[in-house]
């Protein structure tokens, strides 16, 4: 149970780390602080880096027990989750942020939700995808080559 545990939360731990300068922007630590339901902008930040690497972490496992052993189908598996994934993310995540969330009262950009803030929100997403992305697509590189 710890190892799924470490499994799942770890890589968001990671990154959370790794994803972490765009807190220097007042506009990205005002997001979060004003997050339910802890309203702490450390806490909120850990919460959704994690809940974010669920979908790479899940996707992952489906492909690596449900494709056949075969190192290109792998590959491909996990090439497409990946682009399916960072899509998802780019594409929903900033309109979630600056559409959805003042919609349901949290009004967090004190700049109003401007072009530098759609391209924070865009930035952030890429950077957070290719933090997983990267390491995929270098395994399902190696996994791609011929053996023998």
């Amino acid at each position: 149970m710890l190892d799924t545990l470490a499994l799942v939360v770890g890589p968001g731990i990671i990154a959370a780390v790794l994803s972490s300068p765009f807190l220097l922007s007042g506009r990205f630590r005002s997001l979060f602080a004003r997050l339910p339901p802890v309203r702490s902008t450390i806490a909120s930040y850990l919460f959704v880096a994690v809940a974010l690497s669920i979908p790479f972490m899940i996707g992952t496992g489906i492909i690596l027990t449900t494709t056949s052993t075969d190192g290109a189908a792998l590959s491909n598996g996990l090439l497409n989750m990946a682009f399916v994934v960072t899509i998802a993310y780019v594409a929903v995540l900033p309109v979630a942020a600056s559409v959805g969330l003042p919609r349901v009262g949290i009004d967090w950009d004190p700049t109003n939700y401007g072009l530098g803030t759609w391209l924070l929100l865009v930035g952030a997403a890429l950077w957070y995808s290719a933090i997983f992305v990267v390491p995929l697509a270098f395994f399902a590189f190696v996994l791609a080559l011929p053996t023998g």
